[in-house]
């Protein structure tokens, strides 16, 4: 044991002085090559004495990278996770010019943006060189991967919960969502030799299972009820609820928490990894203690929000801070450049990359996706029980370049090689990690309806409503068709005069502004003026056109209200035109024919929550292309119903039990929690007990507080779901 420690540290001892050497020899160059960077006086000195002043201020950075960045890193935790990025090469410079300063004799000197520059380069050739020389050191792997994360081990033990004293500790399980990948699009990537990992697993080690989602395929549905169990009253990615008059948007932290409070309410559980758990990544925290990039915990102040603490798991260390840095500004310009050859190849569908979209993509697909493998391996080396991360890399792309576009084959591309370090680091963990990969919904491709109709669902509404509408949508065939049938509806049914702008003329009390919120290709449609669940004679008696103008467009599949005759029904089309079915009774024929096995069944789930939208909109599908139309500016989608948005997947080692019984098919968010809960318990040896979900315990229309509110004020507009 003596010897082992002794060369253990003789071989630390060895890395530190070869890095230092060949930190002084970049220092040399640099100063050779930049005009306004010196090792040496005005007047000149000898060869030997540049050498040493080399030297002294290589160590001297290096140490102050060791010591102080991190401090400085951790002093920063509250700066958005972009600011900090552009702030990483000015902290850089800084310390460099620090180290000049206490260089004897002040022989060192650089301006300000040379000292950037050069602590760049620095920090960059430093981590190379370290990393080289610990490729064929196992042990000094762990601890640069170990640093990354800054992950403790717990101090119950090495192995963690479950482990006896002296015995091995039972597996462990990682699960890695890949955000918006379908099972079509992983099997393509596969055959296309794009993720040769996954295709390792597969042909060896993993089974593949395709899984149908919800009605509203989209990550705040599928991931609360993988982490929590329950997705119950989540009826969009966002949605209106009258009773407390705000909006809940599945991405904002106010609502994520709210949701979040809502499923541990009913389901009295704090989730799938509340025993030694850590999430990373995600919406919500799953129960986990161990948090990075969490959004249910992101509006928390303080030493209570663990969350940010991710980013200093990565970016204590300034050699990854700079590569992330400097492949931030280089997916940027990819983006930009991808955009610009799509523009001049002519691609259709096309949908606007411009504004902050560069940035948005590169957080995406660079810092978060570096921040969270960062911190899953550390959570491997530490040893935890469960863990559970989400990469949003290639969710993000396709939604402007397309699911099967080349940009977004590029993105997979990446992320097996993020999976396949992610393998690497299991080999040298404490405890056998099983490793499964899962997706929380799909893709479908298609034009948006603004594009394919030249107005959007906002608009056919309120022109459905007898609302004033823009000029563009006006001039539109579908904005006109709407506009007429609401005139003529109106007066015939109250025999009112038009008004000046050409509208019917409203009651003294006329109708509230409708609220249209779109989540991919789903649309929500509330009346705050009308109290509850409006039915649909009392939204006929108010806008007689809207229902037949919405149901009877090519851009609509079907629709969801309800009938004081029928209880909800389902309106849609098929060859004898506009019928109406009860959703009691529904089967997935007519007019969900196109929509594929399990659509009523759906239907009937989301018609029963609390803040089921007024109308709730599905656009149409086309079973031939797999096409929708997305009611936002995405031209690959999810949220509603229609093609390989409803289809993910679960890719699961073969030690595990089968997710479901031959024959059967796997349904719903909360039926593949089940699952994970089931494996859970097995990798831990402990019988497996199903969840059953024991029903609100308060009323699920819960005001929130004022912080938590989105309050409806004035017009709403679409925004960007995910």
């Amino acid at each position: 044991m003596g010897e082992r420690r002794w060369r253990t540290a003789g071989s630390a001892l060895w890395r530190i002085i070869v890095v230092w050497a060949v930190s002084t020899l970049t220092l040399l160059v640099l100063a050779g090559a930049l005009p306004d960077f010196r090792l040496q006086s005005e007047d000149g000195e000898s060869i030997t004495r540049t050498a040493i002043t080399a030297a002294w201020g290589a160590g001297a950075f290096g140490l102050l990278s060791a010591l102080v960045w991190p401090l400085v890193v951790r002093a920063f935790l509250l700066v958005p996770a972009l600011v900090l990025g552009l702030l990483v090469f000015f902290l850089n410079g800084s310390l460099l010019l620090l180290a000049l300063r206490l260089i004897p004799d002040g022989g060192g000197a650089a301006a300000p943006e040379t000292a950037v520059v050069v602590a760049a380069v620095m920090s960059a050739v430093a981590s190379a060189t370290s990393t080289a020389l610990a490729v064929r050191d196992d042990n000094a792997y762990r601890r640069r991967l170990s640093r990354l994360a800054t992950r403790r081990r717990r101090r119950g033990g090495r192995g963690g919960p479950g482990a006896a004293d002296g015995a091995d500790p039972p597996p462990g399980t990682v699960f890695l969502q890949l955000d918006g990948v379908g099972h079509a699009v992983l099997v393509q990537a596969v055959e296309d030799g794009l993720m040769p990992t996954v295709a390792r697993w597969l042909g060896s080690s993993h089974r593949l299972t395709r899984w149908r989602t919800d009605w509203s395929s989209q990550t705040g549905a599928s991931q609360l009820g993988i982490l929590h169990g329950s997705n119950h009253d989540v009826p969009g990615f966002r949605w209106y609820e009258k009773d407390t008059g705000r909006i809940m948007v599945s991405n904002r932290p106010a609502s994520a928490v709210e949701l979040q409070r809502r499923a541990v309410r009913r389901t009295r559980d704090a989730g799938l990894l509340s025993l030694d758990g850590a999430s990373r990544g995600n919406l919500f925290t799953g129960g986990a203690d161990q948090l990075a990039l969490v959004l249910s915990v992101a509006a928390r102040r303080g030493r209570a929000n663990r969350s940010r603490a991710g980013y200093f798991a990565y970016f204590s260390d300034p050699a990854n801070a700079v590569r992330t840095a400097v492949s931030f500004v280089a997916e940027v310009a990819r983006e930009i450049g991808q955009s610009v050859r799509s523009r001049l190849r002519g691609d259709e569908p096309r949908t606007g990359r411009g504004g902050l979209y560069p940035l948005i993509r590169a957080f995406a697909t660079v810092v978060e996706r570096d921040v969270v493998v960062a911190a899953v391996m550390g959570d491997m080396l530490a040893g935890r029980t469960t863990v559970y991360a989400d990469l949003v890399a290639y969710d993000e792309v396709a939604h402007h370049s397309g699911p099967h576009s080349r940009d977004a084959a590029k993105v997979l591309e990446r992320i097996d090689r993020s999976l396949a370090l992610i393998a690497k680091v299991a080999e040298h963990a404490p405890r056998t990690y099983r490793i499964v990969l899962l997706s929380d919904h799909g893709q479908s491709p298609g034009e948006t309806f603004d594009g394919a109709y030249g107005l959007t669902l906002k608009d056919l509404v309120r022109a459905g409503c007898g609302l004033p509408v823009s000029r563009r949508a006006g001039r539109t065939k579908s904005g006109a068709e709407a506009r007429d049938a609401a005139r003529h509806a109106l007066l015939g049914a109250l025999h009112r005069p038009m008004g000046e702008d050409g509208a019917p003329e409203q009651p003294a009390d006329g109708p509230s502004e409708p609220v249209v919120l779109a989540s991919g290709n789903l649309g929500l449609i509330s009346f705050p003026g009308l109290p509850g669940r409006p039915s649909r004679e009392q939204i006929d008696r108010r806008h007689p056109a809207l229902l037949h103008t919405l149901a009877s467009h090519p851009g609509i599949g079907f629709l969801l209200v309800r009938s004081e005759r029928h209880g909800s029904v389902v309106l849609g089309r098929d060859a004898s035109g506009t019928v109406e079915l009860p959703v009691d009774p529904l089967d997935d024929s007519g007019p969900l024919a196109v929509f594929g096995p399990g659509a009523a069944d759906a239907i009937r789930r989301t018609d029963s929550f609390p803040h089921v939208a007024d109308i709730m909109v599905n656009s149409m599908h086309d079973p031939v292309t797999g096409r929708v139309h997305a009611f936002e500016a995405q031209i690959g989608s999810h949220g509603g119903l229609g093609g390989e948005q409803s289809y993910p997947f679960l890719l699961s080692p073969y030690e595990l039990s089968e997710p479901v019984a031959d024959g059967t098919e796997l349904v719903g968010a909360e039926q593949v929690h089940t699952v994970l809960q089931r494996w859970l318990d097995e990798s831990r040896g402990e019988p497996f007990a199903p969840q059953v979900p024991l029903g609100p315990v308060e009323d699920p229309r819960s005001p929130g507080r004022p912080e938590e509110a989105f309050p409806v004020t004035g017009r709403v507009v679409q925004d960007k779901s995910e």
